[in-house]
């Protein structure tokens, strides 16, 4: 009897290399998730005025979350796009092509020309940064998972893979920081004439540093494994990469309603609910950024607690855990929240619960449990679509039909509901899942096309 693990073919890597893909998946996903918040923030809080005048304030909001909703759109076709190349050149050059494409977008939004300046162009050429930038973000957070999964050794995955969740934090708490800075610095004037400028130029030292890194950054040891035993046995490399061969995968299903739920929770809680907050309930603005830059903080340590902790347990029952607490806390957080009677720090501290169990909470389990999923031919294409399927309607959509079903009852109800939807759904597909845990990353084969749901998928053995 033979162990056909992870070691059979994979190139030998030293801790140097596994600390340079860590820093790497790091940055990138923390860029990634810096343009996300200062996207989100800027939407929410001042876009409105300088690329939508003209229009009501709950008007001006679902535009300005529509245009956020468009990135979500290349996303997908970015994901497909570069997925596919990642799964049939190598993750680092796919890495640094959509790390390019991100960095300088982010970097041109802070240099736009305003409404007010150029008409109806100004919007227009938002909506066309969006969409470039969607299409690199669309592979980048997959692509830095699948690296840093196929660099980590058993049993540590979890703890390790968490590095990128915790760069969504780190992005999500830069970009939080800058804007209050701006708002602490900046009366309202300044800051829609020119200080909302200063958050998308300061990314550009994010950029050219995750750059210069993964110019120097090895090739996936899993990848190069399994692309030396492909071409000895002749073989496809991106094999049964198609979008039939796709959906008629169970882990793509399962992977896909796991994002969902996830991905849902955190376009409602941190994009639409600090401009409703803000423009509907009429709060200091400060309330949702510093309460999103304080659970930020927490972030780093409740992010790879869940991580070590699936190391021990699985990521199957974590996962359920994380979606019971997320639907069981939905309406007592918003409730708080939104509730005229409530003191300054109960709602901070509403937006903070909610945030890490619903948002961080589940993250920090999603990028291994979702690379342990798939198999090693087709890994960086189905877990990149899967991803961004899974976002398309909950992230792309779910602020704006936020906004849409908020204005409509005139009531905060809908944003509780839509979390607990969304919940529900990753809750399901949590249940469904085989355990994947220090599955052999070099087996082919999905973990839920071999697994029945419930049972585990870790070990794949052959006689020899």
């Amino acid at each position: 009897m033979t162990d056909t693990t992870e070691n059979s073919n994979k190139p030998e890597r030293n801790t140097r290399d596994l600390v340079k893909a860590a820093v790497s998946g790091w940055l990138g996903t923390a860029l990634e998730f810096m343009d996300f918040q200062l996207y989100s923030l800027g939407a929410a809080l001042v876009f409105h005025e300088i690329f939508f005048p003209g229009q009501s304030a709950a008007m001006a909001l679902i535009l300005a979350m529509g245009t956020y909703g468009a990135g979500y759109i290349a996303r997908i076709v970015g994901a497909f796009v570069f997925g596919r190349m990642g799964d049939q050149v190598g993750r680092k050059k796919v890495l640094f092509i959509t790390i390019t494409m991100m960095g300088i977008c982010t970097t041109l939004i802070g240099v736009l020309p305003t409404y007010a300046q150029i008409g109806i162009f100004a919007p227009i050429l938002l909506v066309t940064l969006r969409i470039i930038q969607g299409l690199g973000a669309g592979a980048e957070i997959s692509g830095a998972g699948t690296m840093l999964a196929e660099y980590a050794p058993r049993g540590k995955r979890g703890i390790i893979s968490s590095l990128v969740a915790m760069g969504t934090n780190c992005g999500t708490l830069t970009a939080t920081a800058i804007w209050a800075l701006m708002f602490f610095l900046l009366d309202r004037g300044q800051l829609v004439d020119w200080g909302w400028r200063i958050p998308f130029l300061c990314s550009a030292v994010v950029m050219i540093f995750a750059i210069w890194l993964r110019m120097n950054l090895k090739e996936s040891p899993v990848f190069e494994g399994v692309q030396e035993q492909d071409e000895q046995q002749g073989t496809p490399i991106d094999q049964d990469n198609t979008i039939g061969a796709m959906l008629r995968s169970k882990s793509f299903w399962l992977a896909s309603g796991l994002r969902f739920g996830q991905a849902g929770n955190s376009g409602l809680i941190q994009t639409f609910l600090a401009g409703y907050l803000v423009q509907t309930l009429l709060l200091d603005k400060s309330i949702p950024t510093d309460a999103l830059m304080i659970s930020s903080v927490i972030g780093f340590l409740t992010i790879p607690l869940l991580g070590w902790i699936s190391d021990r347990v699985g990521r199957r029952m974590p996962y359920i855990i994380v979606n019971i607490s997320a639907i069981l806390l939905a309406w007592p957080m918003l409730s708080l929240l939104t509730n005229g009677a409530s003191s300054v720090g109960v709602m901070m501290a509403s937006i903070i619960i909610i945030h890490n169990v619903a948002v961080l909470g589940l993250f920090a389990l999603e990028n291994i449990t979702m690379a342990e999923i798939f198999g090693s031919r087709n890994r960086f294409t189905r877990m990149a679509i899967s991803k961004e399927a899974g976002g398309l309607i909950a992230v792309g959509f779910g602020p704006l039909l936020a906004g849409i079903f908020c204005n409509i009852t005139g009531d905060w109800w809908p944003i509780a509901a839509m979390i607990v939807a969304y919940s529900g759904i990753g809750l399901i597909s949590a249940f469904l899942m085989p355990e994947v845990a220090d599955r052999d990353l070099e087996h082919p084969e999905d973990a839920a096309d071999i697994a029945a749901p419930g049972h585990s998928a870790r070990a794949t053995r052959t006689l020899s």
